[in-house]
């Protein structure tokens, strides 16, 4: 008798978890592991602003999935469609050539993108930081707007290649601006034309307070070291409109700048889009056990499900955050070996243990388990999480030795290059444009 497949979409937090578990729960005649998903490593998402910084090498926060997954079955590939009456998916491979897998058990743990408003000039012009790939041509293209600016004959231009935008006061933004702010500080003194007075950070975002999920006090403290270091804040303000060389925002004001970068926040894959299945907030609807109703023998975890949060209590739902993903991982695993076994599910409950958020250097705030903290001990948290929560000792290891060399060797300000003459969009990182295409139903 063949075995029943378990098929996960997703090499994220939650879907990477799922199988690792699973491959430790069950035999191998038990059940088929397979998991699609577009890179062959598991990517530490809350770690990118310091592989844009060069504070990190991206193969720090790429976890290989080979490394961890030893009995299943990785298939490259995007999936782009879910016929849950025929149990089958429709995945795009790295060729474009379309395939039908059929799945007696699928967990969906398709991440999201990021999200994006009807802003004229958005989608052509600005940066994200969503994914590896963003986070090195991000960096490459700061450090290319100084190199740029040294030679720039035009006092205009140097002054608009030497301002950065930052789209999104959360966690994303928030640390890519503190990140970037202090690798084009310390670049500049390497450039002897460049005055580093013309530097100038903008941190824009509709909200009035910086950091609200960390409550007025850290969010205060994060904005003061942010502004000793220069960074401007635009609160209660938005973006109006973008063009190769300026933004606009809501209030009128007109910045002339090289650099939009866009972190206002995700909204579930669109592959949620394709199922027949309820939704909130454009996540899919999931049962305390992380089932879907409606669809037999599939289940939703992480950032495109709505999982209702039992800590909390209410409507509310988990948010996306690694830390619910890797835990809805592990438990999503728990729930299809009860199917597989014919036992009863566990509801999933986890209370948040606290936000951390690093400002780079010493700077960092952090509430762990309700306690406020800022500066070196709040720091100290920051990366002392980051590192338990990696998946691998190989993988801690290099963060903590690049971390180290850093700060004893600086930085070299290096363009790798390796993008130069690609397409930068969102779009095009991200793959938003393939969800549904191509996709027949029966």
């Amino acid at each position: 008798m063949s075995r029943p497949k378990v098929l996960v979409i997703g090499g994220g937090f939650a879907g990477v978890e799922c199988l690792h578990r699973l491959e430790h729960r069950l035999k191998p005649a038990e059940a088929e592991l397979v998991l699609v998903t577009p890179t062959d490593y598991e990517l530490y998402l809350p770690l990118l602003p310091h592989v844009a910084a060069g504070v990190l090498t991206p193969q720090s926060v790429a976890v290989s999935l080979r490394r961890r997954l030893r009995r299943t079955e990785v298939m490259p590939g995007i999936a782009i469609g879910v016929d849950t009456a025929a149990r089958s998916v429709t995945v795009r491979n790295r060729t474009g050539d379309l395939r039908e897998l059929s799945y007696d058990y699928l967990v969906l743990a398709a991440g999201s993108t990021t999200r994006t408003f009807d802003i004229p000039g958005l989608k052509e012009h600005a940066f994200g930081m969503k994914t590896l790939a963003q986070a090195a041509y991000l960096r490459d293209h700061v450090i290319e707007q100084l190199d740029l600016a040294a030679v720039a004959t035009d006092p205009a231009e140097r002054e608009a290649r030497m301002r950065f935008v930052v789209v999104g006061g959360g966690y994303a933004g928030t640390e890519t601006a503190a990140c970037l702010q202090r690798l084009t500080a310390a670049a500049a003194a390497r450039f002897p034309r460049l005055d580093p007075g013309l530097l100038s950070w903008h941190l824009v975002d509709v909200a009035p307070k910086l950091l609200p999920e960390l409550g007025d006090r850290l969010g205060a403290n994060a904005m003061a070291t942010l502004r000793r270091r220069g960074i401007e804040f635009s609160l209660n303000t938005s973006v109006g409109a973008v063009t190769a060389d300026s933004v606009t925002l809501t209030d009128g004001r007109v910045l002339p700048t090289r650099t939009l970068v866009w972190t206002a926040g995700v909204v579930a894959s669109p592959l949620v889009g394709t199922l027949d299945a309820g939704t909130v907030r454009g996540r899919l609807t999931t049962t305390p056990e992380l089932v879907v109703p409606g669809a037999p023998g599939v289940f939703a975890v992480g950032d495109a499900a709505a999982v209702p949060d039992l800590a909390v209590g209410g409507d509310a739902i988990t948010p996306p955050t690694a830390q619910h993903s890797q835990r809805q991982g592990k438990a999503v695993a728990v729930n299809v070996e009860a199917q597989l076994r014919g036992t009863a599910m566990k509801p999933y409950r986890h209370r948040d243990l606290g936000l951390v958020v690093d400002l780079g250097g010493t700077d960092a705030v952090s509430r762990p388990l309700g306690i406020s903290l800022s500066g070196l001990p709040a720091q100290v948290v920051a990366r002392g999480y980051h590192v338990m929560a990696l998946p691998t000792v190989t993988a801690r290891t290099r963060v903590l030795v690049n971390w180290a060399l850093n700060s004893v060797t600086g930085d070299d300000f290096v363009r790798t290059g390796f993008q130069q003459g690609r397409p930068a969009t969102l779009q095009d990182f991200e793959h938003t444009d393939v969800y549904g295409a191509g996709v027949t139903r029966k």
